[in-house]
């Protein structure tokens, strides 16, 4: 009542500023770690699109372009220097050139596909820092700004206690002023819920389009070339005969449906005899 009376015409006698000073430094130190966590949240939600957005961009880059090139290197030399692509082009040559040299063979499908699977995992974990930051002030947040209201109320009880003096227009101003303490947790809490699912579903994506590159230049690698995606210009999709079933761009061509050559059948198995080509023309 007396700060209420002591307030100048106009002034809010009871407010965030009133809340902190009532609780004292408990309650200023409370302040002080949601604003950080604020500010870290919004940090690391526009440092991480942006991220994410440069990967998305790179990604849409890579289907127009990267496999009109005739050879890794200069695919390569066509990615920005620091993408996530370029990453693994660049581990992909460099597993290439390991292989050789090693005194104990091993096979080179394996190694590459474990070569691959490292970088890809790799970028991962880098795509998934400062998340954990998110999940933790999504979920402490709130229990921040409780303790901050509680010891607002201690604070304001002893006072009034000591005061002698319970009314209502006593009790109520002070204990309000400690409930806002609860208000800015949650106000930390729920944007940063929102980043971190939002960009957990983006980094899903991102990852399910760096598996399919990954596995479309582990098929390009392993066939020297011969195997790689249908290059589709940008903004156009492949078109498809009614009916067929679609299957993936890199995939091998499937047994029987190659040329016939000298010494085949037209299933693919050896003919006798002759030694020439049998073709059933009915």
């Amino acid at each position: 009542m007396a700060a209420a009376a002591a307030a100048p015409a106009g002034d809010n006698p009871y407010g965030l500023m009133q809340a902190l000073n009532e609780g004292g430094l408990i309650s200023w130190a409370t302040f002080v770690i949601l604003v950080a966590m604020s500010i870290g949240t919004f940090y690391i939600l526009f440092t991480k699109f942006f991220e994410q957005q440069k990967i998305i961009s790179q990604g849409n880059k890579v289907r127009s372009s990267f496999w009109n090139s005739p050879n890794l290197r200069e695919a390569s030399s066509k990615l920005d220097a620091k993408s996530a692509y370029r990453a693994i082009v660049d581990d992909t040559l460099v597993a290439q050139e390991q292989h050789g040299k090693l005194t104990n063979p091993v096979d080179q499908h394996d190694w590459m596909a474990n070569s691959l699977a490292r970088s890809q995992g790799g970028i991962g974990a880098r795509l998934g820092e400062g998340l954990a930051f998110l999940a933790t002030v999504g979920s402490t947040a709130p229990f921040i700004g409780l303790f901050g209201t509680v010891v607002g109320i201690y604070r304001a009880l002893i006072k009034i206690g000591a005061s002698g003096q319970a009314s209502i227009s006593t009790v109520a101003g002070p204990v309000g002023e400690a409930l806002i303490m609860t208000a800015l947790g949650l106000v930390v809490a729920v944007p940063a819920v929102l980043a971190y699912n939002w960009l957990i579903r983006r980094n899903k994506s991102i990852m399910e389009d760096l598996a399919a590159f990954t596995n479309d230049l582990h098929g390009y690698v392993m066939s020297e070339g011969k195997v790689k995606p249908a290059i589709v210009a940008a903004g156009t999709t492949a078109p498809v005969a009614k009916g067929a079933q679609t299957r993936s761009a890199a995939a091998p061509t499937p047994a029987g449906t190659q040329p016939l050559t000298t010494g085949q059948t037209s299933t693919g198995q050896q003919a006798g005899g002759t030694g020439t080509t049998t073709v059933d023309r009915r």
